[in-house]
């Protein structure tokens, strides 16, 4: 054991040597030299810095790169990774040491070379440089080839000089080169947020975002990479970058809102504001065209990398409401409040710059798709349009877009009355380059209409319901109800008419006499019984009915808007609303009696003979009288 433990004790102090050697081999290699052998890489890391920096985890002066790694912004930033972005990088300079006499003095400083041909000088182009920005002492001619020599804070200062003044024109032209002269892609971000290059030669690295997901709306600035670089510390070649390149991301907006369009209903306001009275909740009658409305503000566009491949309204008018169809326009603004108008596109454009689908939806929905075609597309990414008097703008990037339709209010039961509401919403679906990846948007409005529910009765049970009639007047609006009978004793408002001989006479149920209207939108009504049966009383007074919608304290869980509830008054005393298949408050309840009129005896009965009877003496009165003034004109006639 002892001879055992003695061999130990001089191995492990053999090994101890050898690795002591091996440390001072190591430390000896000059790391402050290039070593053109070796082979570099370029990691990068990409993380959503915008949400990172709203949720207080991040901001600008918290990292400072090294072009190390980094575990502390790993860690805290993971949760930000931002997956599907692609870079892309050509090598376009190389890397070296000019040493040289000028103007008497030893000059040795790092270059970076760039061959003079006209494909390899065009990202020297981009950047606003030519030839004559070139170190001019190192510029040689090798094989017939000029070669041009740049410092890197002269690339520098262009390339940020640039950016600075038209930062979406470089992107541009910078993606274009890399992907003009053979440029390699990386793999895409992977759900760390990760990208590698490995085996580069050295030299000096054009990097792009080519690709990105949805989200992304501004694309990290094209920068160079020297491979190697120098340490931060100055006293060292780092031969694997490790990036940290930020990216802000954001989404689009939605919003759908809806008005009553038809004029006689007095709804709008009569400002000259394009969105006037559009809301999410709104009220409406059975056979009003209803107004859309539809306004998206596009998210930024900076470069290529960023536009958008897809930009899509998937719209759905629930089974109450029918598209009108063939009325589709699209508008695009500046500004929010939709005042400084840039373009309008219509269905009928010559060139289609969207397309318009209908199809069926859930149930018996109607679906209406609205799709940007490539024209379209290409206009809203890249065309350069003059606004506002002289002010030029590149695209759509961040403009509004404001898309309007009509619908119709069907007159039958499709259509929900009381406060379940006939909702209607859109879906925007957006994709950027990447297109395996896409978001999406909701947003949406709800209508609401009410009716009233009439119980017609007699006092003796007896009366004939066949022979009674009412006639409806909304004087919020100043209209006669004008209504289609769907069955015995329920109607569906169909129209709105200026004459009461135009409206319709509602007749009650023959059987039960109860008369049912459907599709009466929130206002005062005057109901007016225009016929009874025979024998009993009219009403002597019309009948006051107000239907009122006001906000809820239920909101809706896509738009955020408050939902409407509704209650009813008749003769200002309030009534209770009926629900209508499942919907609360939706029928304005209350019921009209008729009494039996004051009757005449009717011939025959007891009581009539005594009219003939003193008839009969009248008459014979008459006779006697006739007789005795006969008979003294005789006898004064014989005096005579």
């Amino acid at each position: 054991m002892k001879k055992i433990k003695r061999i130990f004790a001089a191995l492990l102090a053999v090994a101890m040597i050898l690795s002591l050697s091996v440390s001072a081999f190591a430390a000896s290699a000059p790391d402050a030299i290039i070593d053109y052998g070796r082979k570099g890489s370029i990691s990068l890391y990409k993380y959503d810095m915008t949400t990172a920096s709203e949720d207080g985890v991040w901001n600008t002066e918290s990292y400072v790169s090294t072009g190390f790694q980094n575990s502390d912004v790993e860690h805290a930033l993971n949760p930000y990774a931002v997956q599907g972005v692609e870079f892309s990088y050509l090598r376009v300079a190389n890397i070296t040491m000019f040493s040289d006499l000028v103007n008497g003095e030893s000059i040795n400083q790092v270059l970076y070379g760039v061959r003079g041909a006209e494909q390899d000088m065009a990202w020297i182009t981009a950047i606003g440089l030519s030839a004559a920005d070139a170190y001019a002492p190192a510029t040689k001619t090798v094989d017939g080839v000029t070669w041009y020599f740049f410092e890197s804070d002269v690339l520098i200062a262009a390339l940020q000089a640039k950016l600075a003044s038209n930062a979406t024109e470089i992107k541009n032209a910078l993606e274009s080169v890399v992907k003009n002269n053979g440029g390699t892609a990386m793999p895409e971000t992977d759900a760390y947020g990760h990208s590698e290059a490995h085996d580069l030669e050295l030299g000096l690295y054009l990097v792009v975002e080519t690709r990105v997901p949805e989200d992304v709306v501004d694309t990290t600035n094209p920068f160079l990479a020297s491979v190697p670089m120098t340490t931060i510390d100055g006293s060292a070649w780092n031969y694997d970058l490790v990036l940290y390149p930020k990216n802000a991301t954001g989404s689009p907006t939605l919003e759908k809102t809806l008005r009553e369009s038809q004029p006689d209903t007095g709804k709008n306001n009569g400002s000259d504001a394009i969105t006037d009275g559009f809301a999410h909740t709104g009220t409406a009658s059975d056979g009003d065209v209803i107004d859309y409305q539809v306004i998206s503000q596009l998210p930024i566009i900076t470069s290529r990398a960023s536009y958008l491949t897809t930009y899509t309204f998937v719209d759905t008018l629930c089974k109450g409401v029918t598209y009108n169809k063939n009325d589709v326009k699209l508008e695009w603004f500046k500004d929010s409040d939709c005042t400084y108008k840039i373009t309008e596109w219509t269905e009928e454009d010559e060139t289609a710059k969207f397309n318009v689908s209908y199809a069926a939806g859930e149930d018996e929905a109607e679906v209406m798709t609205i799709a940007m075609t490539a024209s379209g597309l290409t206009e809203i990414n890249s065309s350069r349009t003059v606004y506002g008097g002289n002010s030029i703008y590149s695209g759509y990037s961040e403009c509004y877009v404001r898309i309007t339709y009509a619908g119709t209010v069907n007159s039958d039961a499709t259509v929900v009355c009381g406060d379940g509401g006939n909702p209607n919403d859109v879906v925007l679906e957006w994709r950027r380059t990447n297109t395996a990846y896409y978001d999406t948007l909701k947003d949406c409005c709800h209508l609401y209409t009410y009716g009233l529910e009439l119980n017609k009765s007699f006092s003796d049970n007896a009366g004939d319901y066949a022979e009674v009639s009412f006639t409806v007047y909304n004087e919020t609006d100043g209209y006669w109800l004008k209504a289609e009978l769907a069955e015995d004793g329920l109607y569906y408002v169909t129209d709105h008419v200026a004459t009461e001989a135009e409206a319709t006479s509602f007749v009650p149920n023959t059987e039960t006499g109860k008369l049912t209207i459907k599709g009466m939108e929130d206002d005062a009504y005057t109901v007016t019984e225009t016929h009874t049966a025979k024998g009993y009383t009219l009403l002597n007074e019309t009948i006051s009915v107000i239907i009122t919608a006001r906000e809820s304290e239920t909101f809706c869980e896509v738009c955020g808007a408050a939902l409407l509830t509704a209650s009813a008054t008749v003769n200002g005393n309030p009534v209770a609303m009926l629900e209508d298949n499942g919907s609360v408050n939706a029928l304005a309840t209350f019921k009209v009696v008729n009494t039996k009129g004051p009757e005449l005896p009717k011939t025959g009965d007891s009581g009539v003979w005594m009219y003939g009877v003193i008839g009969a003496a009248f008459v014979a009165a008459a006779f006697v009288c006739l007789y005795l003034a006969l008979r003294k004109r005789r006898a004064d006639a014989r005096k005579n």
